[in-house]
């Protein structure tokens, strides 16, 4: 079967490889649709990954089952979570649904393939009225991230300034304007930043168009509510923690490197809170559909539908800014 491999310097290409084996407790998934995030840019751009790609948003069928008390048939929809919990029944967090938080999860990848393994522990059951490319945003981490961190984000905040709007930032930016807040979009991107006024963000700046710090500070009167941070640049983080009102908060979402962080200038002198979002919680999948049903456009953070043939070229056109959240559909 066709593999995606990222073989690193911006250079993917497909290979052949054995059709996965599910081990105990896993599931082989014939894939539907996947998504592309912009966490994969990191072994895209540079080392590359050595046993095929990171891909971790992805929908598709039931194909085969591995051996234990699997509840799932063969030919049953399903979307996946990426990160799988240990399943210990005596595990606080897995009965929870809270699988980021289990001491022991595991993390599934290698997704931009025409077959891929997951944990029966990590599929959701799709119902038959949810379309593909909607089950792929809100089962993996397209929807997954902003939903997830918008119960980090405390009530009575109006304003909320979101630096970076790649598919992550871009889906804050939708839900954020969902519930009814004020948004600001930073980007270098135009096209990007075009995205972001059309999901609602009332102003849209560019960095190298102007001194972004000075001017939420200007539009907000003092600094945003909350700033979030979703470029994964260090520079990007520095800039949230100046362009936050007194007494804010800081939401990261973007991975990145350490960065250099005074106690008394940015948290203690200022009253500031800053928090971590990582992925979703696996029970959070319901309330996402739920907002779905009552017209959240999910889709609408979709810039491009592509063939999975044409999954190298889509990728180079990611690195490049050129699309939003790209959904990748197989045959």
């Amino acid at each position: 079967m066709r593999n995606l491999k990222m073989c690193g310097n911006s250079v993917a290409e497909f290979v052949e490889v054995p059709e996965p084996v599910p081990g105990a407790g896993e599931v082989l998934v014939k894939t539907v649709a996947t998504a592309i995030c912009g966490s994969e840019m990191g072994p895209y751009r540079n080392a590359g990954k050595l046993n095929g790609n990171s891909g971790h948003e992805a929908v598709g069928i039931v194909a085969a089952l591995g051996k234990g008390d699997i509840p799932l048939k063969i030919g049953q929809r399903v979307g996946v979570s990426a990160i799988a919990g240990c399943g210990d029944p005596n595990c606080p967090q897995c009965s929870a649904g809270r699988y980021t938080w289990c001491a022991n999860h595991k993390g599934y990848s290698n997704m931009h393939a025409e077959k891929f393994l997951i944990a029966a522990n990590a599929c959701h059951l799709l119902p038959d009225d949810l379309p593909w490319d909607v089950a792929v945003l809100i089962s993996g981490d397209g929807l997954g991230v902003a939903y997830h961190s918008s119960s980090k984000i405390p009530a009575g905040t109006k304003i909320i300034a979101v630096f970076g709007a790649g598919p992550v930032g871009l889906g804050n930016i939708l839900l954020q304007k969902y519930l009814g807040r004020t948004l600001i979009a930073v980007d270098k991107s135009t096209y990007r930043l075009h995205l972001a006024k059309q999901l609602g963000a009332e102003y849209v700046l560019n960095p190298d168009e102007c001194d972004v710090v000075q001017e939420v500070k200007k539009i907000t009167d003092g600094g945003a509510d909350v700033c979030i941070e979703a470029a994964g640049r260090p520079e990007t983080a520095l800039n949230c923690f100046a362009a936050v009102r007194t007494a804010g908060t800081v939401l990261f979402n973007g991975e990145q490197p350490a960065i250099p962080l005074s106690p008394s200038e940015h948290f203690i002198r200022r009253d500031i809170t800053a928090v971590g979002s990582w992925f979703y919680h696996f029970c959070e999948f319901g309330q996402m559909l739920e907002l779905w049903r009552k017209g959240l456009k999910v889709t609408a953070i979709i810039s491009d539908y592509r063939k999975y043939a044409d999954a190298p070229q889509a990728f180079k056109d990611f690195a490049a800014g050129k699309t939003a959240k790209v959904i990748l559909e197989y045959d």
